[in-house]
Protein backbone atom coordinates (compact mmCIF):
# COMPACT_ATOMS: atom_id res chain seq x y z
CA UNK A 1 0.00 0.00 0.00
CA UNK A 2 1.66 3.19 -1.21
CA UNK A 3 0.23 5.35 1.58
CA UNK A 4 2.28 3.39 4.11
CA UNK A 5 5.40 4.99 2.67
CA UNK A 6 8.86 3.47 2.40
CA UNK A 7 11.36 2.52 5.10
CA UNK A 8 14.74 4.28 5.04
CA UNK A 9 17.64 2.42 3.51
CA UNK A 10 21.11 3.11 2.13
CA UNK A 11 22.64 6.41 3.23
CA UNK A 12 19.47 7.32 5.13
CA UNK A 13 19.77 4.20 7.22
CA UNK A 14 23.46 4.91 7.84
CA UNK A 15 22.59 8.38 9.17
CA UNK A 16 19.91 6.90 11.43
CA UNK A 17 22.38 4.40 12.85
CA UNK A 18 24.66 7.32 13.74
CA UNK A 19 21.82 9.03 15.64
CA UNK A 20 22.16 9.16 19.44
CA UNK A 21 18.72 7.52 19.80
CA UNK A 22 19.61 4.50 17.66
CA UNK A 23 19.37 0.96 19.06
CA UNK A 24 19.28 -2.36 17.19
CA UNK A 25 15.50 -2.37 17.81
CA UNK A 26 15.01 1.11 16.35
CA UNK A 27 15.14 4.63 17.74
CA UNK A 28 14.38 5.07 21.45
CA UNK A 29 13.81 8.12 23.62
CA UNK A 30 16.90 8.68 25.75
CA UNK A 31 16.56 11.99 27.59
CA UNK A 32 14.96 12.20 31.06
CA UNK A 33 11.22 12.59 31.40
CA UNK A 34 10.09 14.92 34.18
CA UNK A 35 8.73 12.88 37.13
CA UNK A 36 5.03 12.25 37.58
CA UNK A 37 4.03 12.68 33.94
CA UNK A 38 2.49 9.28 33.40
CA UNK A 39 -0.11 8.00 35.87
CA UNK A 40 1.13 4.46 36.39
CA UNK A 41 -2.21 3.48 37.92
CA UNK A 42 -4.17 4.30 34.77
CA UNK A 43 -4.17 1.58 32.08
CA UNK A 44 -3.67 2.52 28.47
CA UNK A 45 -6.95 2.86 26.55
CA UNK A 46 -8.21 -0.23 24.75
CA UNK A 47 -9.77 -0.70 21.33
CA UNK A 48 -13.18 -0.76 23.00
CA UNK A 49 -12.52 2.61 24.66
CA UNK A 50 -11.97 4.17 21.26
CA UNK A 51 -14.93 2.47 19.60
CA UNK A 52 -17.52 3.27 22.25
CA UNK A 53 -17.68 6.94 21.30
CA UNK A 54 -19.67 9.33 23.48
CA UNK A 55 -18.26 12.04 25.70
CA UNK A 56 -18.63 14.80 23.07
CA UNK A 57 -15.63 13.55 21.12
CA UNK A 58 -16.68 15.53 18.07
CA UNK A 59 -18.63 18.81 17.85
CA UNK A 60 -22.26 18.71 16.83
CA UNK A 61 -21.64 21.13 13.95
CA UNK A 62 -18.53 22.34 12.08
CA UNK A 63 -16.47 24.94 13.90
CA UNK A 64 -16.50 28.53 12.63
CA UNK A 65 -13.66 29.31 10.22
CA UNK A 66 -12.35 32.17 8.09
CA UNK A 67 -11.00 32.26 4.57
CA UNK A 68 -7.48 33.64 5.12
CA UNK A 69 -6.75 34.66 1.54
CA UNK A 70 -7.72 38.31 1.96
CA UNK A 71 -5.46 38.65 5.02
CA UNK A 72 -2.61 36.92 3.19
CA UNK A 73 -2.69 39.54 0.43
CA UNK A 74 -1.22 42.02 2.95
CA UNK A 75 2.22 41.46 4.40
CA UNK A 76 2.30 41.20 8.20
CA UNK A 77 3.30 44.55 9.66
CA UNK A 78 5.45 42.94 12.34
CA UNK A 79 7.08 40.50 9.92
CA UNK A 80 5.66 37.45 11.74
CA UNK A 81 2.18 36.01 11.31
CA UNK A 82 0.61 32.57 11.86
CA UNK A 83 -2.56 31.05 10.41
CA UNK A 84 -3.83 27.88 12.05
CA UNK A 85 -5.44 25.66 9.40
CA UNK A 86 -6.36 22.77 11.69
CA UNK A 87 -4.60 20.17 13.85
CA UNK A 88 -0.84 20.81 13.47
CA UNK A 89 -1.05 22.53 10.08
CA UNK A 90 0.00 26.19 10.36
CA UNK A 91 1.12 28.68 7.72
CA UNK A 92 3.90 30.77 9.24
CA UNK A 93 4.88 34.01 7.51
CA UNK A 94 8.29 35.02 8.80
CA UNK A 95 10.17 37.97 7.31
CA UNK A 96 8.88 37.46 3.78
CA UNK A 97 8.98 33.64 3.74
CA UNK A 98 6.03 31.27 4.02
CA UNK A 99 6.51 28.01 5.94
CA UNK A 100 3.86 25.28 6.17
CA UNK A 101 4.00 22.87 9.12
CA UNK A 102 2.81 19.24 9.02
CA UNK A 103 0.34 19.80 6.14
CA UNK A 104 -2.68 17.48 6.26
CA UNK A 105 -5.59 18.04 3.88
CA UNK A 106 -6.70 14.39 3.88
CA UNK A 107 -10.09 13.27 5.19
CA UNK A 108 -8.68 10.52 7.40
CA UNK A 109 -5.54 10.15 9.49
CA UNK A 110 -5.12 6.65 8.13
CA UNK A 111 -3.64 4.64 5.24
CA UNK A 112 -7.20 3.62 4.28
CA UNK A 113 -9.95 5.66 2.62
CA UNK A 114 -12.84 4.07 4.53
CA UNK A 115 -11.42 3.46 8.01
CA UNK A 116 -9.43 5.32 10.61
CA UNK A 117 -9.90 8.64 12.44
CA UNK A 118 -12.01 10.91 10.27
CA UNK A 119 -11.62 14.67 10.07
CA UNK A 120 -14.58 16.41 11.73
CA UNK A 121 -13.40 19.88 10.71
CA UNK A 122 -12.56 20.81 7.10
CA UNK A 123 -9.49 22.86 6.23
CA UNK A 124 -10.55 26.52 5.73
CA UNK A 125 -9.43 26.46 2.08
CA UNK A 126 -8.40 23.88 -0.51
CA UNK A 127 -4.73 23.10 -1.00
CA UNK A 128 -4.85 24.45 -4.55
CA UNK A 129 -5.84 27.87 -3.13
CA UNK A 130 -2.76 28.18 -0.94
CA UNK A 131 -0.26 30.93 -1.76
CA UNK A 132 3.32 30.20 -2.80
CA UNK A 133 5.02 28.13 -0.10
CA UNK A 134 8.76 28.58 0.47
CA UNK A 135 9.28 25.63 2.81
CA UNK A 136 7.37 22.62 4.17
CA UNK A 137 8.25 21.28 7.63
CA UNK A 138 7.43 17.68 8.61
CA UNK A 139 8.01 16.85 12.29
CA UNK A 140 7.47 13.06 12.10
CA UNK A 141 5.72 10.40 10.07
CA UNK A 142 2.41 9.71 11.85
CA UNK A 143 -0.70 9.92 9.68
CA UNK A 144 -2.08 13.07 11.29
CA UNK A 145 1.19 14.86 10.46
CA UNK A 146 2.32 13.23 7.22
CA UNK A 147 -0.51 12.72 4.73
CA UNK A 148 0.15 10.80 1.52
CA UNK A 149 -2.38 12.65 -0.64
CA UNK A 150 -1.26 16.07 0.53
CA UNK A 151 2.41 15.29 -0.09
CA UNK A 152 1.79 13.95 -3.59
CA UNK A 153 0.13 17.26 -4.49
CA UNK A 154 2.88 19.35 -2.87
CA UNK A 155 5.46 17.23 -4.71
CA UNK A 156 4.28 18.81 -7.98
CA UNK A 157 5.34 22.23 -6.71
CA UNK A 158 8.88 23.53 -6.58
CA UNK A 159 8.94 23.62 -2.78
CA UNK A 160 11.68 22.24 -0.48
CA UNK A 161 10.98 20.00 2.52
CA UNK A 162 12.82 19.87 5.85
CA UNK A 163 12.07 16.90 8.06
CA UNK A 164 13.47 14.46 10.61
CA UNK A 165 15.99 11.74 9.82
CA UNK A 166 14.55 8.94 7.71
CA UNK A 167 11.21 10.62 6.89
CA UNK A 168 12.60 11.64 3.52
CA UNK A 169 12.20 8.03 2.36
CA UNK A 170 8.42 8.49 2.46
CA UNK A 171 8.60 11.84 0.69
CA UNK A 172 10.79 10.51 -2.10
CA UNK A 173 8.55 7.46 -2.57
CA UNK A 174 5.64 9.86 -3.08
CA UNK A 175 7.30 11.95 -5.75
CA UNK A 176 9.34 14.61 -3.95
CA UNK A 177 12.74 14.87 -5.68
CA UNK A 178 15.65 13.93 -3.42
CA UNK A 179 17.34 17.30 -4.00
CA UNK A 180 14.33 19.05 -2.41
CA UNK A 181 14.50 17.02 0.81
CA UNK A 182 16.66 17.90 3.81
CA UNK A 183 16.66 15.52 6.79
CA UNK A 184 17.92 16.70 10.16
CA UNK A 185 19.12 15.02 13.32
CA UNK A 186 18.51 16.88 16.57
CA UNK A 187 20.44 20.16 16.83
CA UNK A 188 21.28 20.11 13.13
CA UNK A 189 20.36 23.20 11.11
CA UNK A 190 19.53 24.05 7.52
CA UNK A 191 19.47 27.49 5.92
CA UNK A 192 16.81 27.98 3.27
CA UNK A 193 18.75 28.81 0.09
CA UNK A 194 18.61 32.46 -0.90
CA UNK A 195 17.37 33.54 2.52
CA UNK A 196 18.42 34.16 6.10
CA UNK A 197 15.85 31.71 7.44
CA UNK A 198 17.35 28.82 9.42
CA UNK A 199 15.54 25.64 10.50
CA UNK A 200 16.87 23.60 13.42
CA UNK A 201 15.57 20.22 14.56
CA UNK A 202 15.23 20.00 18.33
CA UNK A 203 14.64 17.13 20.78
CA UNK A 204 11.14 15.80 21.43
CA UNK A 205 9.70 12.79 23.27
CA UNK A 206 7.54 10.67 21.01
CA UNK A 207 7.73 7.72 18.58
CA UNK A 208 7.19 7.02 14.88
CA UNK A 209 5.89 4.48 12.40
CA UNK A 210 3.17 4.05 9.78
CA UNK A 211 2.59 0.29 9.88
CA UNK A 212 2.84 -2.77 12.09
CA UNK A 213 6.53 -3.43 11.43
CA UNK A 214 8.21 -0.03 11.20
CA UNK A 215 7.77 1.44 14.68
CA UNK A 216 10.53 3.96 15.45
CA UNK A 217 12.28 3.50 12.11
CA UNK A 218 12.38 7.29 11.59
CA UNK A 219 13.14 10.22 13.89
CA UNK A 220 10.64 12.60 15.51
CA UNK A 221 11.56 16.23 16.17
CA UNK A 222 10.48 19.65 17.24
CA UNK A 223 11.38 22.36 14.73
CA UNK A 224 12.69 25.88 15.30
CA UNK A 225 12.56 28.65 12.70
CA UNK A 226 14.88 31.62 13.15
CA UNK A 227 15.40 34.71 11.02
CA UNK A 228 17.41 37.80 11.95
CA UNK A 229 14.25 39.33 13.49
CA UNK A 230 12.09 36.43 14.72
CA UNK A 231 12.11 32.92 16.17
CA UNK A 232 9.33 30.31 16.20
CA UNK A 233 9.14 27.00 18.09
CA UNK A 234 6.98 24.16 16.75
CA UNK A 235 6.68 21.14 19.04
CA UNK A 236 5.45 18.47 16.64
CA UNK A 237 4.24 15.72 19.00
CA UNK A 238 6.01 15.33 22.32
CA UNK A 239 5.87 14.69 26.02
CA UNK A 240 7.39 17.01 28.61
CA UNK A 241 11.12 16.50 29.13
CA UNK A 242 14.12 18.24 30.62
CA UNK A 243 15.25 19.10 27.10
CA UNK A 244 12.93 22.12 26.91
CA UNK A 245 15.29 24.14 29.07
CA UNK A 246 18.21 23.18 26.80
CA UNK A 247 16.18 24.21 23.73
CA UNK A 248 15.49 27.60 25.30
CA UNK A 249 19.16 28.08 26.10
CA UNK A 250 20.46 27.07 22.68
CA UNK A 251 17.72 28.31 20.34
CA UNK A 252 15.57 30.84 22.25
CA UNK A 253 14.08 33.23 23.01
CA UNK A 254 10.94 32.72 20.92
CA UNK A 255 8.38 35.17 19.61
CA UNK A 256 5.90 32.38 18.92
CA UNK A 257 5.60 28.98 20.61
CA UNK A 258 3.32 26.36 19.02
CA UNK A 259 2.69 23.41 21.35
CA UNK A 260 0.43 20.40 21.00
CA UNK A 261 -2.40 20.35 23.56
CA UNK A 262 -4.86 17.72 22.29
CA UNK A 263 -5.19 13.95 22.21
CA UNK A 264 -4.03 13.45 25.79
CA UNK A 265 -4.62 10.72 28.37
CA UNK A 266 -3.18 10.03 31.85
CA UNK A 267 -1.32 7.01 30.45
CA UNK A 268 0.27 9.04 27.62
CA UNK A 269 2.14 11.57 29.76
CA UNK A 270 5.57 10.72 28.39
CA UNK A 271 4.65 11.05 24.68
CA UNK A 272 2.02 13.82 24.63
CA UNK A 273 1.78 17.11 26.48
CA UNK A 274 -1.86 17.90 27.06
CA UNK A 275 -2.79 21.43 28.15
CA UNK A 276 -1.27 21.43 31.66
CA UNK A 277 2.10 20.09 30.55
CA UNK A 278 2.06 22.34 27.51
CA UNK A 279 2.02 25.30 29.89
CA UNK A 280 4.98 23.80 31.77
CA UNK A 281 6.80 23.38 28.46
CA UNK A 282 6.01 27.01 27.59
CA UNK A 283 7.60 28.10 30.87
CA UNK A 284 10.72 26.00 30.28
CA UNK A 285 11.02 27.47 26.78
CA UNK A 286 11.16 30.95 28.27
CA UNK A 287 7.78 32.21 27.15
CA UNK A 288 6.58 33.85 23.95
CA UNK A 289 3.11 34.05 22.47
CA UNK A 290 1.52 30.60 22.85
CA UNK A 291 -0.47 29.17 19.92
CA UNK A 292 -1.99 25.75 20.83
CA UNK A 293 -2.13 23.18 18.03
CA UNK A 294 -3.10 19.50 17.59
CA UNK A 295 -6.77 19.96 18.49
CA UNK A 296 -10.07 20.84 16.82
CA UNK A 297 -9.73 18.54 13.79
CA UNK A 298 -9.54 14.80 14.58
CA UNK A 299 -10.89 12.73 17.48
CA UNK A 300 -7.79 10.87 18.66
CA UNK A 301 -8.56 10.33 22.36
CA UNK A 302 -11.45 9.81 24.78
CA UNK A 303 -11.76 13.39 26.02
CA UNK A 304 -14.27 15.93 24.72
CA UNK A 305 -13.20 17.68 21.53
CA UNK A 306 -12.92 21.07 23.29
CA UNK A 307 -11.44 19.89 26.60
CA UNK A 308 -7.81 20.71 25.65
CA UNK A 309 -8.51 24.33 24.82
CA UNK A 310 -11.02 24.84 27.66
CA UNK A 311 -8.48 23.52 30.17
CA UNK A 312 -5.78 25.71 28.66
CA UNK A 313 -8.00 28.77 28.86
CA UNK A 314 -8.67 28.01 32.53
CA UNK A 315 -5.03 27.39 33.54
CA UNK A 316 -3.12 29.94 31.46
CA UNK A 317 -3.86 33.09 33.52
CA UNK A 318 -2.17 31.64 36.62
CA UNK A 319 1.19 31.41 34.83
CA UNK A 320 0.76 34.49 32.67
CA UNK A 321 0.86 32.67 29.34
CA UNK A 322 -0.21 35.00 26.50
CA UNK A 323 -2.53 32.70 24.57
CA UNK A 324 -3.18 33.11 20.88
CA UNK A 325 -6.51 31.41 20.16
CA UNK A 326 -7.35 32.30 16.57
CA UNK A 327 -10.26 30.84 14.71
CA UNK A 328 -9.39 28.38 12.00
CA UNK A 329 -8.09 30.41 9.07
CA UNK A 330 -7.61 33.58 11.13
CA UNK A 331 -4.19 35.16 10.48
CA UNK A 332 -2.70 36.55 13.71
CA UNK A 333 0.50 38.42 14.54
CA UNK A 334 2.05 37.52 17.92
CA UNK A 335 3.32 41.08 18.30
CA UNK A 336 -0.25 42.38 18.42
CA UNK A 337 -1.21 40.21 21.38
CA UNK A 338 -4.84 39.58 20.46
CA UNK A 339 -6.98 38.79 23.50
CA UNK A 340 -7.88 35.11 23.77
CA UNK A 341 -11.59 34.50 23.25
CA UNK A 342 -13.60 31.26 23.31
CA UNK A 343 -14.85 31.48 19.73
CA UNK A 344 -15.55 27.70 19.62
CA UNK A 345 -18.33 27.89 22.20
CA UNK A 346 -21.85 27.78 20.85
CA UNK A 347 -21.15 24.97 18.38
CA UNK A 348 -22.75 22.44 20.76
CA UNK A 349 -25.54 24.78 21.78
CA UNK A 350 -23.52 26.32 24.62
CA UNK A 351 -23.63 30.07 25.18
CA UNK A 352 -20.46 31.91 24.17
CA UNK A 353 -19.80 32.94 27.75
CA UNK A 354 -19.93 29.45 29.22
CA UNK A 355 -17.84 26.31 28.94
CA UNK A 356 -19.51 23.20 27.60
CA UNK A 357 -20.59 20.54 30.13
CA UNK A 358 -18.09 17.69 30.50
CA UNK A 359 -20.71 14.94 30.90
CA UNK A 360 -22.81 15.61 27.80
CA UNK A 361 -22.53 12.23 26.04
CA UNK A 362 -22.99 12.12 22.27
CA UNK A 363 -24.31 9.05 20.46
CA UNK A 364 -21.58 6.58 19.43
CA UNK A 365 -20.08 7.03 15.99
CA UNK A 366 -19.83 4.35 13.34
CA UNK A 367 -16.89 2.00 13.78
CA UNK A 368 -14.67 3.41 10.99
CA UNK A 369 -14.78 6.88 12.56
CA UNK A 370 -12.91 6.05 15.76
CA UNK A 371 -10.28 3.41 15.25
CA UNK A 372 -7.49 4.11 17.75
CA UNK A 373 -4.18 5.63 16.85
CA UNK A 374 -2.06 2.63 17.78
CA UNK A 375 -4.34 -0.13 16.48
CA UNK A 376 -3.66 -0.82 13.72
CA UNK A 377 -1.72 2.31 12.76
CA UNK A 378 -0.25 5.28 14.63
CA UNK A 379 -1.59 8.78 14.08
CA UNK A 380 -0.63 10.70 17.20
Amino acid sequence: MKSLGKPPDGLRLERLRACALWTPEGLRNRHPVLPGLRDAGVPRPTLGDFLRGGGRRVPRDPLPALDPREAWRRAPGSGLRATWLGHSTVLIEIDGRRVLTDPVWGQRASPLRLAGPKRFQPVPLPLRAMPRIDLVLISHDHYDHLDHGTITRLARLDVPFVTSLGVGAHLEAWGVPAERITELDWWESHRLPGSELVVTAAPSQHFSGRGLKDRNATLWSAMVLRSPRHAVFFSGDTGLTTEYAAIAQRLGPFDLVMLEVGAFHPAWGDIHLGPANALKAWQLLGGGAFLPVHWGTFSLAMHAWDEPVETLLELAPACGAPLLLPMLGEAVEPAHGERARPWWRGVDGVALGAAAPRDDAAPPKALPEHLPSSLPWPVD
